[in-house]
Parts: C-alpha cells; structure tokens; sequence
C-alpha cells in the first residue's frame, strides 16, 4: 500500500501546546485534528472563491444586459423557498 506524502507544518509552540492539550482532552491524535482543520478550511476558501467568481461572473452579465429582481421580488421569492414552496425563480427584467 503507497503512503500518503508527508507534509511539514511548523507551529509556534503556543499554538501547537494548545492542539495538543486539545487533542488530549478528546482522545485523538493532534495530526488527525490538523488534517480535519485543514479540511474545513481548504473546503470553506474553495466555496468562497466559487462565490467571488460567480458573484463576479453575475456582475459582468448585469452590466452587458441590465437583467434585474428588485430587492421586493427577490424577498418574495427566497420568502416562499424559505417556507418550503417549490417555486421558480422571478423573471428578470431591465
């Protein structure tokens, strides 16, 4: 079975006291705790870079067609998502 690249991570040594008192304290390797860190944080900046570039892309479509909701048509619609109705998006308009 391959083994898993290695990668070194340097921590000042109040931070990495600090993981290791909390690793103890919930009965799991400090590795495990970075690895699931990690995790969390590499998915938490990929969905925050997917929302800048489509916020971005959303932006540039507006300025080429002018195609809106106003802030009532869109409250009304999230309103209905939010109390569980299966309704289509409002129309954009210019």
């Amino acid at each position: 079975m391959p083994t898993q690249p290695s990668t070194l991570l340097g921590l000042n040594p109040e931070i990495e006291s600090r993981l290791r008192r909390l690793a103890e304290s919930r009965h799991q390797p400090a590795e495990s705790l970075m690895r699931q860190a990690l995790e969390q944080y590499v998915e938490r900046e990929e969905r925050r870079q997917q929302l800048r570039q489509d916020a971005l892309a959303a932006w540039t479509e507006y300025q080429a067609t002018g195609q809106h909701l106003t802030e009532g048509e869109a409250d009304v619609w999230l309103s209905r998502l939010e109390a569980g109705e299966d309704v289509e998006p409002p129309v954009p308009h210019t």
